[in-house]
Formats: structure tokens, sequence, C-alpha cells
């Protein structure tokens, strides 16, 4: 193309994401006049430290100072992958003020300050674009809001954490047990020195937030989602769980029911037969069902430097087609209905239940009793292993209601002959 017309991008963060994000643009740069008509360029680079030394883009584009940046009306696009609420939600929304596109990473924010972020880009006609909020490089933001847009949604399920996903395949294929496997995931770089967000569910929690709120049209926030991560899982838990043809995954849920919203984050049974029980290491994908299109599953890396990067690009793409055609905004928030949201008491769920009772007659039936007046059914029974005085029974109970579970966990809690109720584990059902 002869004569391209730049348009300026500020890249505000230039960790592993973001110094990804300019690989590609040096990538791309042949491309974008054939793709968008115009040819973005990163002008300038937002980042705390200029004594820090860095490699892989120009020092001169370097800048510590937000404000040339937002007062800059070169500057059409900012790029957003500096991570957590503040500054970014301040940045943000000052960028849309000016009348800037934003194109973010950033999951916390939108699983937290969605509405207000989305009210703001309405308010000045910009975009704003978040495909890499969720899953890397597998797409589904745009999916969910235009691919499916000719869809009722009614479930939304993922494997949506990459060092969750990898710990789990290495204590099932190997035989590690939690600490070993967590261990190697950061030596490899797949868990943080600090694995909270990622070990304890939140990370994924986030991120089933924003993907219940566009799939189901009504808004839902982090805090609303129940969350339980995976430290508690054993060996021996993934040892029964194939015994049963399970694998067990940490798993983002969300239904949209009659009653109200489900949205939960915790680990659960999955029958090996499954999509999603084929998604193993540090793999991620998602799964969601709709009234036209039936079942379709979305599987890549979900994590790292150049898969969350390609989502990012695809977002600057699509800003800068929309600025040359003078269309931004065009796609705002999606989440026009007000459904609630229901509390995980009030969800139905099968469970897989490891209790280590007193090894003597009766037990067994004092706790299919306890079970039976709490409205539980039996599925399942499995006896194996066997101490001096101390027997280990697994149970599989049926559909139940969740509060008449945890009634049933309650009274076992206070009873001689259990020992310890060593696991509670959801059991995945349609």
């Amino acid at each position: 193309m002869e004569h391209c017309p730049e348009i300026k991008v500020a890249l505000l963060g230039f960790g592993i994401v973001g110094s990804g994000v300019y690989k590609l643009f040096q990538r791309q740069q042949h491309e974008f006049p054939y793709k968008t008509g115009l040819c973005p360029v990163v002008s300038r680079i937002l980042v705390r430290d200029l004594s820090r030394p860095r490699r892989g883009a120009p020092a001169e584009l370097f800048t510590n100072k937000w404000e040339e940046i937002v007062s800059d009306p070169e500057i059409r696009i900012i790029i957003e992958v500096t991570g957590g609420i503040e500054p970014a939600r301040t940045r943000i929304l000052e960028a849309l003020a000016a009348g800037k596109s934003v194109v973010t990473a950033n999951k916390d924010l939108m699983a937290e300050h969605g509405a207000e972020l989305f009210a703001a880009a309405e308010q000045n006609g910009c975009d704003l674009l978040f495909e890499a909020a969720v899953a890397g490089g597998i797409p589904i933001i745009r999916p969910l809001k235009q691919c499916l847009a000719g869809n009722y949604i009614t479930e939304i399920m993922g494997i949506v954490n990459g060092t969750t996903n990898y710990i789990l395949t290495r204590m099932s294929r190997d035989g590690m047990d939690f600490e070993e496997a967590l261990r190697k995931a950061q030596d490899l770089g797949y868990a943080e020195a600090d694995p909270t967000s990622d070990i304890e569910g939140y990370d994924a929690a986030r991120k089933i937030a924003i993907m219940a709120s566009i799939g189901f049209n009504s808004r839902v926030v982090f805090s609303d989602v129940y969350t339980q991560g995976i430290s508690g899982i054993s060996a021996k838990d993934i040892a029964y769980a194939e015994e049963l043809g399970c694998c067990i995954k940490l798993l983002a849920l969300a239904r949209c029911t009659p009653s109200g919203i489900e949205v939960r984050v915790h680990p659960m049974l999955l029958p090996l037969d499954h999509p999603l029980a084929t998604v193993h290491d540090s793999f991620n994908a998602v799964f969601v069902h709709g009234d036209a299109v039936d079942d379709v599953m979305f599987r890549g890396r979900g994590a790292g430097e150049l898969p969350t990067a390609s989502a990012v690009m695809g977002d600057v793409i699509e800003a800068v087609r929309n600025i040359r055609c003078g269309c931004t905004g065009r796609i705002g928030c999606t989440c026009y209905k007000h459904i609630p949201v229901k509390r995980i008491e009030d969800t139905e769920n099968r469970f897989f239940l490891r209790m280590q009772v007193e090894d003597r007659p009766g037990v067994l039936a004092n706790v299919a009793s306890v079970l039976g007046n709490n409205g539980v059914s039996i599925a399942q029974v499995i006896q194996k292993a066997r101490t001096v005085d101390t027997a280990e029974i697994v149970v599989i109970t049926d559909l139940v209601q969740e509060r008449n579970f945890r009634d049933s966990l309650a009274v076992f809690s206070g009873m001689s002959v259990i020992r310890k109720i060593s696991s509670v584990i959801r059991v995945y059902s349609e």
C-alpha cells in the first residue's frame, strides 16, 4: 500500500505481556496497511522506573509521565497491560474521557469495575476492548459478544487457570502430591512465588464473572462468585476419581437457570469422556452451551507472553478499523438484563465425600441415616483403606440441594464415629 496514514498508540506497561505486544507490533507492521487501512505505531511506553534497563524497544519511547500520554491528541489508542485496580482504573477513565479507545488485559479491573468503565466508554463514544482479560490467546469475549449473539447461552464452563491445571495434571499423571506439583509449577514459571490467586481460585473467579456477564447479558461481579481452590486436593482423591472414571479439574462454571444465575469456581470430578477432561498441563479451554449452536469449545494457550499479546493485538486491530470507519463504541456493554445471582446454598450438586470412620459394625448405616434424614441420596459407596480401628469410606451422592448436604456435614462433625472428613468435592452433572 503506497500511502498509509499512521495512528499513534501508547502502551502502559512493559512486562511480559507488554513486551510481547511490542514484538507483535514489529512483526505485523507490514501487514497493518492491508488489515486496517492505517499504520498503528507505538509512540510511547509508560513505565514506573526509567532508570531500569529494558530491552526490546527504543529507549526514546519510554516515559514515566502519564500526563504526556493522555494529553497527546495524536495518541488514539491506549493499551493497558499493567494489571491491578489502581492506577489502571483511573488512567483508563481519563483516557476514555479524552476520547481515546482502550484495549486492556486487566481481568481484575473488568470483573469489578466493568460497568463503570463501559459507561465511560459509551459516554465518550470510545471502544473498550478486553479479549486478553480472559483465557489468554483463546478467543472467547468476541465470540460471546458477536459470533454467538444469536443464542440464549445457558452454560459457560471452563478450565481458565493454567497454573492449577498444570498442578492437577502432574498430580494425576506423575503421582505427585500438591506441594511437589506446586514447586514444579513454580520452577517452570507457571506459578508465581505467591500462588494464592491461582491455587485458591480467585483468578478463575474473575474470569468467569466476566464471561457470565457477557454470556447471560446480566452483570456478575467477582464478589458474586463462590470460590474454592485446589490446595485441599490430595493424590488419594485423584486416585479415587480415576477409579470412578473421572478426573479432577478446577472448573469455572456459570449457568443461567429459571431461578437465577449460578456462578462458581471449585474443584470438580469430571467424567473422562467430557471434552474438558482432555485439557492438560497449562492449556485452557472454555465450553459453551447455547440453544441454537448446542455445544462449542474453545481451547488453547491460556497465558504467556505471545498468546496474551495475540489477544491484545486482535483488539488493537479492531479498534484501528473502527477509528478508520468512524464507528468506535459500536459494541459496548451487553448487560441489559438484571438476573439475580443464586447463593451457593441454593444450588444443586452431586458430591464426593471421603471420610475416616471407626471400623465397626453399624457405622455405614449411621452415615446413610444422617444423609437420608437430610434429603441426601447415596449413589455409590467405596470402602478400601483400613488401619487397626479406622476405615476410609467414599460416598458419592445423587443430585442434592447444597444446603441439605451442608446440614449433613454439620451432623457428621459432632459424631464420635466420624474421625475425620478428609475431602468434599463436587461431581459434575449436566
